[in-house]
């Protein structure tokens, strides 16, 4: 039977907490303001059992803002040789970063990548409604947690930069910008779930510290690959990620967030050069024409390319009956696919199918799958 922890007659799992903090880089002292700031209005109204997590959000706001703007000139400014603050961005540019990096879209994008709307606790009208849906809502929740790990740790600087770094994979931005390359962390965590049912585990330390212990007692365990570092060995912390039983992926960097980064790169490469990784029929089975959208849909959410594109057109027949047209393209392929049905509905499904199965033949997936013409 899992291990569980009983709070105001809820019941959560020991291993959701567990996660939870793994994700956030955060281990509260108090667990009641983790289980508050998951817990909506609703709940409380119906209920009238402890508290919500509205003023928590609106601390976690605060804490967002002064976190966000604290990277942005940490990143892009620096006290010059005249003891004057420069920066090689002017203030428009900053305000339009610092609005994409906390706005609602971003925010609750950010929340379905952890996972964290599932763990709502939510009143009878809510799940109704499936306010867990909801892009608010998804930000109100991801700011709250802010706002539970300011209380907890007692407004620790450190603790709240990191809680933001790790929720909002702000480092990962300050690099590749909002069209950048591979978040290797990511990738790194949806390797670890498919495979293994759970996240991969994180550890850190000073860096001197990692160094000296590593000359005395090597992280090796017989039989197992050896422990793979980053070579760019520069940055106060380490991190070392553990994606199953053997050695960890080592990285290092000037914040948790960057070192974790440098490690799970790492752990992606060896999959990668292993052949472990999984493709993208892996992902979702063998493709089909009923569920061809959401299949291709499905891929798009998991970060193998942009999301497809669907144009439609309504035409009609000599006898004037009307039929449509559908063209499906996705971005990063060359060739788009269009078909024409009798209704939209099937237009865009066997338009969908095609792009699917165009995308999973260029992905180098040699199944013998059926072209679908036989289930229209």
């Amino acid at each position: 039977m899992p291990s569980v922890e009983y709070y105001g007659g809820f019941f959560m799992e020991k291993q959701d907490y567990d996660e939870i903090e793994q994700l956030i880089g955060y281990e509260f002292d108090n667990r009641l303001l983790l289980q508050q700031a998951f817990t909506r209005k609703s709940y409380t109204n119906e209920t009238h059992d402890g508290d919500n997590n509205e003023v928590l959000e609106f601390i976690g706001d605060k804490v967002l803002d002064l976190i966000v703007v604290k990277a942005l000139s940490e990143y892009h400014g620096e006290v010059n040789n005249r003891d004057e603050f420069a920066c090689d961005l002017n203030e428009g540019k900053l305000t339009e970063l610092k609005k994409r990096l906390v706005e609602s879209k971003m925010l609750a994008y950010r929340i379905d990548e952890l996972g964290f709307a599932r763990h709502l606790i939510m009143g009878k009208g809510d799940k109704k409604n499936n306010a867990q849906d909801d892009m608010h809502v998804k930000e109100d929740l991801f700011e709250a947690i802010l706002g539970a790990v300011a209380i907890d740790s007692d407004w620790d600087m450190t603790a709240m930069q990191d809680a933001v770094e790790f929720m909002l994979d702000l480092d990962y931005y300050l690099e590749n910008g909002f069209d950048g390359g591979d978040n290797y962390v990511a990738l790194v965590q949806q390797w670890c779930q498919k495979e293994n049912g759970e996240l991969p585990q994180y550890s850190f330390q000073d860096t001197d510290e990692y160094k000296v212990n590593r000359m005395l007692r090597p992280y090796t365990i017989m039989g197992q690959r050896d422990t793979i570092e980053n070579e760019e060995s520069e940055g106060a912390i380490t991190c070392k990620i553990y994606i199953d039983d053997g050695n960890p992926f080592v990285g290092f960097g000037y914040s948790k967030s960057e070192a974790r980064m440098a490690a799970a790169e790492k752990a992606y490469q060896y999959l990668d050069e292993e052949g472990m990784l999984f493709t993208m029929a892996d992902e979702i089975g063998e493709p089909t024409l009923e569920n061809a959208i959401s299949q291709l849909q499905e891929l798009a959410q998991k970060g193998y390319y942009s999301l497809p594109v669907y144009d439609f057109e309504e035409k009609h027949d000599r006898q004037g009956n009307p039929y449509w047209r559908c063209e499906c393209s996705v971005k990063e392929y060359q060739y788009s696919y269009w078909t024409e049905k009798g209704t939209k509905k099937e237009a865009k499904r066997k338009a969908a199918y095609d792009m699917l199965m165009s995308i999973l033949n260029a992905d180098g997936d040699d199944n013998d799958w059926d072209d679908g013409e036989d289930d229209e």
